[in-house]
C-alpha cells in the first residue's frame, strides 16, 4: 500500500505527517495537531499564557508543572549535559537580546545589546519525584533547540500507536519516524531550507528508524545592530557563533538527539566534524563557502562530471 501525507502550519513552521496506510491519515493528522497544540500551550516563550511563561513569573520558588513541560525540560537539561553546555536551555535572555523575542514572522531586529552568556543549565532544578521546577531569578528559558524535536519524537510514537502503521513526522526539518517503514525506507531530501528542498539539487537519504535534524544559519535570520544574526546562540558568549557552517544535518536514534548534535555542531564551528565522528553520529556539514563534509558513515555525495 502506498504512503500518503499532508502538511499544515504549526509552531511557526511547516508540520508534515506521512503514513504507510492512507486509511489512517486523518487520524494521524488529528493526533499531530493535538500534540502540537499541547506543546505550544506548555513550552511557547511567545505566549504570555503558556506554562513556561507562567514559570518565569515565579523565580526562586518550587512550581509543580505538567508532565509535558517537565518532560520537555528534562530533555533540554539532558541535551545540555550531553554537550557540556553547547546546547543550553537558559539562553532565553540572550536570544531575546538578539531580537528574537516574538514569533519569528514578527521579528524586525533593532538596536544591538551587549551579549550576555547563558546563566547555565545546572541552575535549573528539576525534582522528578514531585514534578517540580525551581527557576532562579534572572534565568529565562528557551527550549527552541530541543522542544520541536521532542515534539516530533513524541508525535511519531503516538501516531504509530494510534494507527498501527508506519509514520513519518517532519516539523520544520526535525524528522522522526516510528512503526514499520515503507519498503526501502523513508526517502528524505536534505536541504538548507526544508520548505525549498530540491530532489535534483539536494542529496536524498533513506531513514528507517530514529530521527534526523538539520540546523541552519541561513534561514531564520534578521538584522540587528547593523549585522545579520540567526537563531542559534553560543551559550558561552550569548552571541551567535562565528561563521563556519551554513547547515549541519545529523542522523541519530531520536530526533532530539539529532537536533541536539546539529545545534552543538553549529556552535562548535571547525571542531564539529571530529566531535560528531567521535560520537558515531552520521552527519553532513556545509561550510559557508559551500564546501561539504560528511562524517561517521553519512553517504558520500556524487560529484557532477563536467
Amino acid at each position: 500500500m502506498s504512503t500518503l501525507g499532508t502538511s499544515f502550519r504549526a509552531l511557526g513552521t511547516t508540520a508534515q505527517v506521512v503514513v504507510t496506510d492512507p486509511r489512517h491519515l486523518a487520524r494521524a493528522v488529528c493526533v499531530l495537531r493535538e500534540q502540537l497544540a499541547e506543546l505550544d500551550e506548555a513550552c511557547s516563550r511567545f505566549r504570555p499564557d503558556s506554562e513556561i511563561s507562567r514559570l518565569h513569573e515565579t523565580p526562586g520558588r518550587g512550581v509543580g508543572v505538567s508532565p509535558l513541560l517537565f518532560a520537555a525540560l528534562t530533555e533540554a537539561v539532558a541535551a545540555a549535559m550531553s554537550t557540556d553546555g553547547l546546547v543550553d536551555p537558559t539562553v532565553g535572555a540572550a536570544v531575546s537580546d538578539l531580537g528574537y523575542d516574538r514569533d519569528f514572522a514578527a521579528v524586525t531586529g533593532g538596536d544591538a545589546r551587549p551579549p550576555t552568556p547563558a546563566p547555565g543549565w545546572w541552575r535549573v532544578s528539576l525534582d522528578a519525584a514531585i514534578r517540580q521546577v525551581v527557576l532562579p531569578r534572572g534565568v529565562r528559558l528557551d527550549l527552541g533547540a530541543t522542544a520541536k524535536a521532542f515534539a516530533a519524537d513524541q508525535a511519531a510514537t503516538a501516531i504509530a500507536e494510534a494507527t498501527g502503521c508506519g509514520v513519518f513526522v517532519n516539523l520544520g526539518g526535525d524528522l522522526a519516524v516510528a512503526g514499520a517503514p515503507p519498503a526501502g525506507g523513508w526517502r528524505v531530501v536534505v536541504g538548507e531550507d526544508h520548505a525549498a528542498a530540491d530532489t535534483v539539487r539536494d542529496p536524498v537519504v533513506t531513514v528507517t528508524a530514529g530521527g534526523l535534524a538539520t540546523s541552519s544559519t541561513t534561514v531564520r535570520t534578521w538584522h540587528t545592530g547593523g549585522r545579520r544574526v540567526h537563531h542559534i546562540v553560543d551559550p558561552r558568549t550569548g552571541d551567535v557563533p562565528r561563521p563556519c557552517w551554513r547547515t549541519v544535518s545529523v542522523a541519530a536514534p531520536s530526533c532530539v538527539a539529532a537536533n541536539t548534535a546539529s545545534t552543538a555542531a553549529i556552535v562548535l564551528g571547525p571542531a564539529a566534524p571530529a566531535w560528531l565522528a567521535a560520537r558515531g553520529l552520521p552527519a553532513r556539514l556545509v561550510a559557508v563557502d559551500g564546501r561539504t563534509e560528511v562524517v561517521a558513515g553519512w553517504p558520500a555525495e556524487k560529484v557532477p562530471v563536467s
